[in-house]
Order: C-alpha cells, then structure tokens, then sequence
C-alpha cells in the first residue's frame, strides 16, 4: 500500500500558511476534501470543488463535491464527484498539481502539490507538517464590495456616470436663442 504526501498551500498575500498531508492512494477526494478542512479547522458546510491542474496553475478537469449533473447532455463532459473519485486514478504526474475552491463566495483556495509517496499504510489521513496558523474561516466576509478594484479615475465616474457633463467645455449658453 502507498500512501501520497500533498503539501496543501492556503492562497494567502500575507503568511505562507500550508499542512502536508499524508493520506491512502485509495481514498477518495471526499476523504482528502475533509482531511483538508480538518487541518485548516474548516466547517463542511460549504460547496467545493478540485480542479486538476497543470504546471502553470491552470484550472483542468473538475471534481465537485455533490453530483452537478440535472439532467444535462449526456455527452458533455460533466465534473467528476468527490465521493466516487479516487486520488490514484488522478495521480498523472510525479508533481501533480491540484486547485480546491473551499466555498464560493468567500472563495478560498488551495494550491495542493503532490510531493512524494511513501510505502506505509494509513487507516486515515494524517497532516505531518503544519506552517502557519489558520485564518478563522469567517474572516472573509464574501461581501460583494470586497471584491470591487479601485481605480485613478473612479471619481471621475462618480462624479457623472451618465456623461451630462461630458460637453460643458466650450460650450456657450445662449439662452433664449436671441441672436
């Protein structure tokens, strides 16, 4: 039996924050999904979704945490289901990387890497290595005006959004049109 090491990377501009994770090749994502959430004192009551990924980061195939398929084309690529996935079968690279979106309107994500794999066997997952403390869960509020991006010229907007103003500039009143 192997067991595979993640390293699990909080996305974070302030700390590094990451826990390695040792767990089965044979678990499920589920099981690696709470195993995560263990380790960050997460709640499970949010929606998420892995996304395999390559070296640049880049979002691939989804795996999502319930069945997202409500009578969609049954040709199309639907997402993968935790509780049906096992980590092994997804292992396709000695370094392979992973994305875990942990609830989508506070939207934290995870950078997981596979770093090695031992020969020893697990009856359940264990973190080996913890850097950094955990933000509270709460602490990103999700509010809408958090994600809005400030600019140089968003005054000048405010100040007319509609453009009335836009030909004062040499513009000259004639009143009543007396010439």
């Amino acid at each position: 039996m192997s067991a595979l090491k993640f390293r699990v990377l909080l996305d974070s501009t302030t700390h590094e924050i990451f826990r390695d994770i040792l767990i089965d090749e044979n678990s499920s994502f589920e099981t690696f999904y709470k195993a995560i959430l263990d380790a960050y004192q997460f709640s499970d009551d949010q929606m998420a979704s892995f996304y395999m990924s390559n070296e640049n980061w880049d979002r691939g195939y989804e795996i999502s945490l319930f069945d997202m398929a409500f009578g969609e084309d049954p040709d199309q690529i639907m997402p993968g289901v935790m509780n049906t996935c096992i980590l092994a079968d997804y292992m396709n690279e000695p370094d392979q990387k992973i994305i875990l979106v942990h609830d989508f309107i506070r939207m934290w994500i995870f950078l997981i890497e596979l770093i090695g794999i031992e020969e020893t066997k697990l009856d359940h997952p264990k973190v080996v290595l913890s850097v950094g403390n955990a933000p509270s869960e709460s602490s990103r509020s999700g509010e809408e005006d958090d994600l809005r991006f400030e600019t140089d010229s968003d005054e000048e907007f405010e100040e007319d959004e509609f453009g009335f103003d836009d030909f004062e500039e040499g513009y000259e009143d004639y009143g009543d049109y007396d010439f």
